[in-house]
């Protein structure tokens, strides 16, 4: 019920996307603050039913609160009247701040990869915060096209719920699923042709929920009830959940550093740029077709989790950039 709302007030007041030809793939101009919907969708439904049971869950709820907070008025900012890249960095640095210092939600072990187990404290609180700042970027750049970033963050929350709730943890579960519950509300407008995008008070939403359950999944203590996921590295399997947009990041800045430009130069050599056929310009098939990828890699776990962890992790990576690669060579080829 809130995205037709929000739909409408955005036309009223010309909060719309503008059609740019050397960036965007959309013809029409179209509303762009549909994160407000996501996020009220989302923090009503947390906030019901989050089972606060003890102090330390209790810590955990206010402090995610208070980052959400300021992620959806800094997004929201953003798409209204724009924001500094500066003042952006600034507001995540807070945000990392406290959620890895004061909430101590952090990567304290990589699980084994590379003979990696313990980590150092400074190592720990760099690495989470680099690790929240990589993720909740790459859900940012993945939104480039209609039901793209909504699909494939609904997917990876739906899959975060399972692993939480095979582990009994109810707080992360519900969490998990509140997201992809506002999410799939969302993606009915936001799905080809979109009739409304979620912008950057949606994506950073998104993002930084998905980095939350990524780093409480790679040390979580408790093995899941279901015995085919035990085998499974956490820290790869947190990691193969969020396949797309990491990889598609990775390899989009590799390929901007090798043509000589910064990292953070806008352009349409992303995967889902270039599955999209110029002349019809359908973006619901090349959606469905990055969720089935997303599937497939958590799937690919199942296959190598026998090996060695830092083989698996390698194996996982390599399986993972190929097979991405591999519809881009299948698009060109066609």
């Amino acid at each position: 019920m809130a995205t037709p709302v929000v739909i409408k007030v955005a036309k009223i007041k010309h909060l719309v996307d503008v059609p740019d030809r050397k960036r965007k793939v959309h013809v029409y101009s179209t509303p762009t603050i549909g994160g407000v919907s996501i996020f009220a969708c989302f923090l009503i439904t947390f906030c019901l039913f989050a089972p606060v049971t003890d102090v330390n869950t209790g810590n955990e709820f206010r402090y995610l609160i208070c980052c959400l907070l300021i992620l959806f008025y800094v997004g929201l900012k953003d798409d209204i009247t724009g924001l500094s890249a500066l003042k952006k960095l600034i507001a995540h640095l807070i945000v990392g701040y406290i959620l890895v210092y004061l909430a101590d939600i952090r990567i304290v072990s990589m699980g084994g990869i590379f003979g990696l187990h313990q980590l150092p404290d400074i190592v720990s609180y760099s690495l989470s915060i680099f690790t929240y700042i990589v993720i909740i970027n790459s859900m940012n750049l993945i939104d480039g096209i209609d039901g793209l970033a909504a699909g494939i963050g609904c997917l990876a929350s739906l899959f975060f719920a399972f692993y939480f709730y095979q582990c009994g943890d109810l707080f992360w579960t519900t969490l998990a699923i509140s997201l992809a519950g506002a999410l799939s509300g969302f993606l009915v407008f936001n799905f080809s042709p979109a009739k409304i995008f979620m912008g950057d008070s949606g994506s950073l939403v998104i993002g930084f929920v998905l980095a939350i359950l990524a780093m409480k999944l790679i040390n979580y203590p408790t093995q899941p009830d279901w015995e085919f996921l035990r085998p499974v590295s956490k820290p790869v399997l947190a990691m193969s959940i969020l396949s797309y947009p990491l990889i598609d990041t990775l390899r989009v800045f590799a390929i901007r550093a090798l043509n000589g430009v910064s990292p953070f130069s806008p352009d349409k050599n992303h995967v889902h740029h270039i599955l999209i056929d110029d002349n019809k310009r359908r973006h619901g098939p090349v959606a469905v077709i990055l969720y089935g990828y997303c599937i497939a890699v958590i799937l690919l776990n199942l296959v190598w989790d026998q090996l060695p962890v830092t083989w698996y992790f390698v194996a996982m990576l390599f399986s993972a950039a190929l097979l991405l690669q591999a519809l881009v060579w299948i698009k060109r080829l066609r």
